[in-house]
């Protein structure tokens, strides 16, 4: 099993243990509609939305839900898929691309009005975010163009509006809508709504084995069986019983710090606004505010290493995040670190994540490879998912199919 994590996120220390609900693991046989492997945020908002739906719903995690990629995140809930618009553009053409972008804007859309409407305690807090460069201001000014010409909102930010809003050097695209979360309660939210609404949820418990066919799936398990008409697979990216499919992801390590609580001097010095920041480096940048004032920074990815050398990853990984935001904010060099920690994620071809069918596993269906936008794509996963499973089939789902990257 895949280490997805590394140290000690701040997420959960923001839990208290009453809160976390426990669910035993699977014993005996069981029927459902559809059996969900994985129980971290995916998984979650699966659940909530097909039991919505009226189907009969398992999901089942190997470890505790939310304790893997969930919690390792920085929560950041942004419309903007990883590629940016002329990214896509060049790969598929404007008007797929376009469409994409209306598609994760809608699902960042109804994942904040899902967390609303369940009235889920996860500290949701909806904020603008400033996609910047420091560097590249051509490029980023013909990807702020192309977003007017598909209609999608953004502000331009010449450098001296930068510079009053995040302290920065440069130029960069405002963008309102989005939010940030608790993602860890978030998670425990979601499952805990999918349950009322009829879903099972069943932690340390491993999916051994699946067999079957469409209509007839078996999910065997160390005590028991799932029996589905559908398996969702929705354990982040494609795992060892799916080895055709492990040559479609790139596993990256990413790097998280979390600063004690700042003061408002040490807070006014750094001078970011409360927006959500991100750069047009590959890989990218990310800094936030949280709810109790301290500075979460991020990115800085790695491919991903093992054993001793992931050891040495992380500590570099980590002092090259530290270093990137020195050099953009100097008074962080006398900052302390309180926490600091490492996630596996699964990146493709086009930054986006493979939703649907695959053609050599029947009864199966897939939400795998969401990149650095997790909650966002999960939404959009478990709204299409939904869709085909009523047999409402539309071109939006070819968007996401496995075969778009052949």
């Amino acid at each position: 099993m895949a280490v997805v994590r590394t140290a000690h996120p701040y997420w959960i220390d923001r839990t208290a243990a009453r809160d976390i609900p426990r669910h035993g693991p699977l014993g005996g046989d069981l029927r459902v509609d559809v059996a969900i492997i994985g129980g971290g945020i995916t998984g979650a908002t699966i659940s909530w939305i097909l039991s919505a739906a009226g189907l009969s719903v398992a999901a089942i995690e190997a470890q505790r839900i939310g304790r893997g990629s969930t919690v390792a995140s920085t929560a950041l809930l942004m419309q903007e898929p990883d590629e940016d618009l002329l990214a896509l553009s060049g790969r598929y053409g404007f008007a797929s691309a376009r469409r994409i972008w209306e598609l994760s804007r809608d699902a960042n859309d109804g994942f904040i009005a899902l967390i609303k409407k369940l009235q889920i305690a996860c500290e949701l807090k909806q904020q603008d975010s400033v996609y910047f460069t420091l560097d590249q201001p051509s490029r980023l000014r013909r990807e702020h163009r192309l977003r007017g010409r598909a209609g999608l909102e953004g502000h331009w930010l010449e450098e001296s509006e930068l510079l009053r809003l995040a302290n920065i050097h440069g130029c960069g695209i405002r963008t309102s809508g989005n939010a940030q979360v608790d993602p860890y309660k978030a998670c425990l939210g979601l499952f805990e709504a999918a349950s009322e609404r009829g879903a099972r949820v069943f932690e340390n418990t491993s999916a051994l084995r699946v067999e079957g066919r469409a209509g007839r799936m078996s999910v065997k398990t160390p005590k028991g069986r799932v029996l589905a008409d559908t398996v969702v697979v929705a354990t982040g990216f494609a795992t060892a019983e799916f080895k055709p499919l492990l040559a479609r992801f790139r596993m990256r390590h990413t790097y998280v710090l979390v600063t004690p609580r700042l003061r408002p001097r040490v807070r006014r010095e750094i001078g970011l606004s409360d927006v959500m920041l991100w750069d047009t480096d590959r890989p990218y940048h990310y800094a936030r505010w949280t709810a109790d004032h301290r500075l979460m920074l991020g990115g800085g990815d790695r491919p991903r290493a093992r054993g001793r050398l992931r050891r040495r990853a992380f500590r570099e990984g980590t002092r090259d995040v530290r270093d990137y935001f020195v050099r953009l904010y100097p008074v962080l060099a006398d900052v302390a670190v309180d926490y600091a920690w490492e996630g596996l994620f699964a990146i493709t071809p086009d930054g986006l994540p493979y939703i649907g069918p695959h053609r050599r596993y029947p009864g199966h269906l897939f939400a795998l490879g969401y990149g650095g936008n997790g909650m966002t794509f999960s939404f959009l996963a478990a709204s299409l998912l939904r869709d085909r499973l009523m047999g409402r089939v539309s071109k939006d789902h070819d968007l996401f199919a496995f075969g778009r990257t052949r």
